[in-house]
C-alpha cells in the first residue's frame, strides 16, 4: 500500500506564490485535492493535462476527486494570482467539478471578496481575459461546506479529514497565515497524512501558534518558504519596526508599508495603534481603500478565531477598532506632512502600493518598509535585493529611488526552526517539502534526513512521489492464548529473578531487551474476524484428532544399531562354541 503525491501546474512544488494543485492518492481509493490555486493562464493544453493527471481514467473531475479542501486565503497580486484558492470558481463552474468542497468558516466568509477583487484585477490588466464571472463566484461558494477546527469529516467510506489550527493569519489554527488558516489531516484506511498549508509556530499579537495533535503519520507535506531562515524574537522585530517608523515621521517623512489585506495588515495596525496611543502621536495612519476595510469587519466578527489574549480582552475593547487608523483617499497622496500608509499589494507589483511608491520613492525623507517575502520580478524584491538608484517598470516608466528602504521579517510563515520543530513533534515516516525555492528546499531536506532520520522529498511540477505505507491488521486473541502467554512470561520472570539479587533485579526484569515474543496460530476466516489461537485450540476448531510425531536423534539410532549388531555377533559366537 502506498500514498502517491502528484504536483500539478505551478507552485506548491519548488516555487512560491504560484498556483498549485496537490493530489494525494491512497491505494487508488480516494483522491484529495488540498489546494486549488491559479496559474498565469490556463490554456486548452494545460486543461487537458490537468484532466489527464487528475482524472486517473475517470470521465470527469467529480468522479476522480473525493473532495477539495481549501487550507486558507492568501492574496497575491502577481501576474494575477490568488494563492491557494484562485482557481476554485474556474474548477467548479468551468471545468465542471461538483463534489464536496471544504474550508473553515472564516475562509468561506472572506473568499467571495478576495475572489471578486482578484477577478477585477485580472480584468484591469491588459491582455488577460475573464476566467470566470462574479456569478460563477457566488454559485461556487454555495457549494462550499464549512469546516470547524478538530471536526472529523467522513467524506466517504474510505476518506476521513480533520482541520487543525495553523496560526497563519486568523486563528483557530495556530499554524495559520490568514484568518481561518488550517492544517489538514487526511486518513484512508491505515494510511494517514497531514498537509500543513501555510503555518506559523510562533504566536503574534492577533493569532496563536499552530496547534495539532500528536498523530501517527505516514506522510507530512509541509511548506518551506523560509527553509534556511531563523528569525529574531517577535519583540525585537517589533521594536526595530517602531523605531524606524517613528524616526521617519518625526523628520516629516511619509512611511509606505506595502502589505496584503489579510493578516499582516491587521498585525501591524494593532502594533502601530497601540504605539501611537502610548506615545500620544498625532501623525495620521491610513489604510488604502477597499479590501482591508471589509477584512477588518470580519476580523471583528470572528474574534473566536484569534489569539486567546484578544478573546479575553475583546469584551472591554475590540482590538480591531483602531483608534488612530483611518481610511485613505487617493487625493491624500500629494498632501504635505508626515503619515503612515498601508497599501496593497504587499510586493508592490501593482495596485495602490505601486502608485504611492512612484510618488514617494524620490524623496530622501520617506521610508518604504517591506515586512515580508517578495517574489522575484516584483518591485519589492528589487528593493530587498539591494537599494537600487532607479527601478525600470517598463521601457517608458522609470522611478528614481532616493527613499529609505527598511526590510523586516514580519512574515506569517514559520521559519526553519519552526519547520524542524513541527516535523520532530509529528515524527512522520516521510516528509515532502512544498511552497519554497529549490536551493533552500535542498538544504532543508539534508537537515531533515541527517538530524531526524526521515526520508524527505521536494518534487517539482508534474512530478509524483510514491510513499510506502504499512497495513495494520486488527485481530482478537482467545482467552486461553492470553492466559498461556501470561503464564509463560511469569515463569520466565521468576527464573530471571533467581539469577540476580538486590537493586539490580528490577532493572534486569524491566529492561527493553527482555521483551518476550508470544507464539500462536493466526486463524483467517472470510466469515469472521482474524483470531490468534493456541496450537491445541486449532485442533478443536478444525474438529480433528491431535497427532504427535516424535523424532529421535540420529546418534541414538546409530548407537542402537551398533548395539544390535554387537549382540547378534555375540550370540553367533556363543552358538559356535556350543557346537564344538
Amino acid at each position: 500500500m502506498s500514498i502517491e503525491c502528484l504536483v500539478l501546474v505551478q507552485g506548491q512544488g519548488r516555487r512560491w506564490g504560484k498556483a498549485a494543485w496537490w493530489q494525494p492518492l491512497v491505494e487508488n481509493a480516494s483522491c484529495l485535492t488540498v489546494a486549488c490555486t491559479w496559474a498565469t493562464t490556463i490554456t486548452a493544453t494545460t486543461q487537458t493535462s490537468l484532466v489527464r493527471s487528475l482524472s486517473r481514467g475517470a470521465s470527469d473531475f467529480t468522479t476522480a476527486i473525493s473532495c477539495i479542501v481549501i487550507t486558507h486565503l492568501c492574496r497575491l497580486v502577481l501576474c494575477s494570482h490568488l494563492d491557494h484558492i484562485g482557481a476554485l470558481p474556474y474548477f467548479t463552474e468551468v471545468c465542471g467539478y461538483h463534489g464536496p468542497i471544504y474550508m473553515t468558516y472564516p475562509t468561506k466568509a472572506l473568499a467571495p471578496f478576495m475572489l471578486e477583487d482578484y477577478r477585477k484585477v485580472t480584468m484591469d490588466r491588459r491582455g488577460e481575459e475573464e476566467q470566470y464571472s462574479y456569478e460563477d463566484i457566488l454559485r461556487c461558494m454555495k457549494k462550499v461546506i464549512p469546516l470547524d477546527l478538530k471536526q472529523t469529516i467522513h467524506v466517504d467510506k474510505d476518506l476521513v479529514i480533520r482541520a487543525y489550527y495553523a496560526g497563519h493569519v486568523l486563528k483557530p489554527l495556530p499554524n495559520s497565515k490568514v484568518l481561518g488558516a488550517a492544517m489538514i489531516y487526511a486518513k484512508v484506511g491505515d494510511a494517514a497524512m497531514v498537509y500543513t498549508g501555510d503555518y506559523n509556530m510562533t504566536p503574534d499579537r492577533h493569532l496563536g501558534a499552530a496547534q495539532i495533535d500528536h498523530l501517527k503519520l505516514d506522510l507530512l507535506i509541509t511548506e518551506s518558504t523560509y527553509a534556511k531562515t531563523i528569525r529574531d524574537s517577535r519583540h525585537a522585530r517589533e521594536r526595530e519596526f517602531l523605531k524606524a517608523v517613528h524616526k521617519c515621521v518625526s523628520g516629516g517623512g511619509k512611511v509606505l508599508i506595502p502589505t496584503f489585506a489579510l493578516g499582516r495588515a491587521q498585525e501591524l495596525c494593532m502594533l502601530l495603534d497601540d504605539y501611537w496611543e502610548r506615545m500620544d502621536l498625532k501623525v495620521p495612519i491610513y489604510f488604502s481603500a477597499g479590501l482591508t476595510i471589509q477584512a477588518n469587519m470580519y476580523y471583528k466578527m470572528l474574534i473566536g478565531w484569534t489569539s486567546q489574549k484578544i478573546k479575553d480582552s475583546h469584551a472591554v475593547h475590540n482590538p480591531f477598532d483602531f483608534k488612530h487608523v483611518c481610511h485613505f483617499e487617493r487625493s491624500f497622496i500629494n498632501n504635505p506632512g508626515p503619515c503612515v500608509l498601508f497599501a496593497t499589494p504587499g510586493m508592490i507589483s501593482g495596485g495602490f502600493s505601486l502608485e504611492a511608491f512612484k510618488k514617494w520613492a524620490p524623496s530622501e525623507k520617506n521610508l518604504i518598509t517591506l515586512p515580508g517575502y517578495c517574489v522575484a520580478g516584483t518591485v519589492g524584491h528589487k528593493l530587498m535585493s539591494g537599494k537600487p538608484a532607479r527601478i525600470n517598470l517598463d521601457k517608458d516608466t522609470h522611478i528614481d529611488v532616493r527613499c529609505q528602504i527598511h526590510q523586516l521579517a514580519f512574515s506569517p510563515h514559520t521559519d526553519s526552526k519552526g519547520i524542524m520543530d513541527l516535523i520532530e513533534f509529528l515524527s512522520p515516516k516521510h516528509v515532502i517539502l512544498v511552497h519554497g525555492e529549490k536551493p533552500q528546499m535542498a538544504f532543508l531536506k539534508e537537515r531533515i534526513e541527517s538530524e531526524l532520520g526521515m526520508p524527505c522529498y521536494y518534487p517539482g511540477n508534474n512530478e509524483s512521489v510514491s510513499i510506502p505505507t504499512t497495513k495494520n491488521l486488527k485481530m482478537s486473541a482467545t482467552e486461553r492464548f492470553i492466559t498461556s502467554c501470561a503464564a509463560e512470561q511469569g515463569k520466565l520472570r521468576v527464573h530471571k529473578g533467581n539469577l540476580v539479587c538486590g537493586a539490580s533485579m528490577p532493572e534486569v526484569i524491566g529492561s527493553a531487551e527482555d521483551v518476550d515474543v508470544a507464539e500462536g496460530i493466526l486463524l483467517m476466516d472470510k466469515r469472521k474476524a482474524p483470531k490468534i489461537l493456541c496450537d491445541d485450540e486449532l485442533v478443536e476448531v478444525l474438529g480433528m484428532e491431535r497427532h504427535l510425531v516424535q523424532f529421535e536423534p540420529m546418534v541414538s539410532r546409530i548407537e542402537a544399531s551398533v548395539q544390535s549388531e554387537l549382540q547378534r555377533a555375540k550370540a553367533a559366537d556363543l552358538g559356535s562354541e556350543g557346537n564344538e
